[in-house]
């Protein structure tokens, strides 16, 4: 085990120190996309012979917490699709802030992906963004550290170069 000394080091030391179990991470909200876009992104990946881990993938009678917190460890990438609703959600929110840790003790690759969304809105935290944040600010007035990271973290993924992709009619 390594010890918790204050110096640093760099990614590639770092990232030997974690196990890797899944070559991505897919964090998305499920109402919005769990059936269309990202069950065809997981169904592409798993045919490419890509080991990807989504919450469909957890034992019964597992802790979901912790099993994802540690997913999201044991993974060498991470692709969050951000999506309408991503942001009502403090669980998304939470995998989002665990994803940039994870980035930046393992050298984990964060890829953002927006979907149906502008990433302006994520970025400046406006349109469902923005409600969704206004709302969590009320519930969670007495942990106001819990939302000023979910901000944080929103828009540091959303200043990361990903993938765009626009409803077509």
């Amino acid at each position: 085990m390594p010890s918790s000394s204050s110096s640093s080091s760099s990614s590639s030391s770092s990232s030997s120190m974690y196990s890797v179990k899944h070559d991505v991470f897919l964090s998305f909200r499920g109402s919005d996309t769990r059936n269309t876009f990202t069950s065809h992104l997981y169904g592409a990946l798993h045919r490419l012979g890509i080991n990807t881990f989504t919450d469909n993938r957890l034992e019964r009678g597992e802790e979901i917490e912790p099993a994802i917190l540690k997913a999201i460890e044991d993974s060498n990438i991470s692709v969050v699709i951000f999506s309408k609703n991503y942001a009502d959600s403090p669980w998304c929110l939470d995998e989002l802030v665990k994803i940039l840790e994870c980035k930046d003790k393992q050298g984990q690759n964060l890829i953002p992906v927006f979907y149906h969304i502008d990433p302006t809105d994520v970025n400046s935290q406006s349109g469902s963004f923005g409600e969704a944040l206004a709302k969590h600010e009320q519930d969670f007035k007495d942990n106001s550290d819990k939302v000023r990271k979910w901000r944080t973290a929103l828009s540091r993924a959303a200043n990361i170069c990903g993938e765009v992709l626009t409803e077509t009619r």
